[in-house]
């Protein structure tokens, strides 16, 4: 999944579980789905952020240069 899927299914889960409708143990199952998806995300968010770094680091070697 993408990140941007990732943050609709959280979305998804979050008005379930504020409707008041599921049951307590389809609560917890989708609280579990929802940790998943909030840890898939994070790792996906630094790993955006690794990459941005070594580009901006990439940047600054090439403007630092005299032309």
């Amino acid at each position: 999944m993408t990140f941007e899927e990732n943050v609709k299914r959280l979305e998804e889960i979050l008005k379930q579980m504020e409707s008041g409708k599921p049951t307590l143990e389809e609560m917890n199952k989708m609280f579990l789905e929802a940790c998943e998806l909030s840890k898939t995300s994070y790792e996906m968010l630094n790993e955006s952020k690794g990459k941005i770094t070594v580009l901006r680091q990439e940047i600054e070697k090439l403007t630092e240069k005299p032309l």
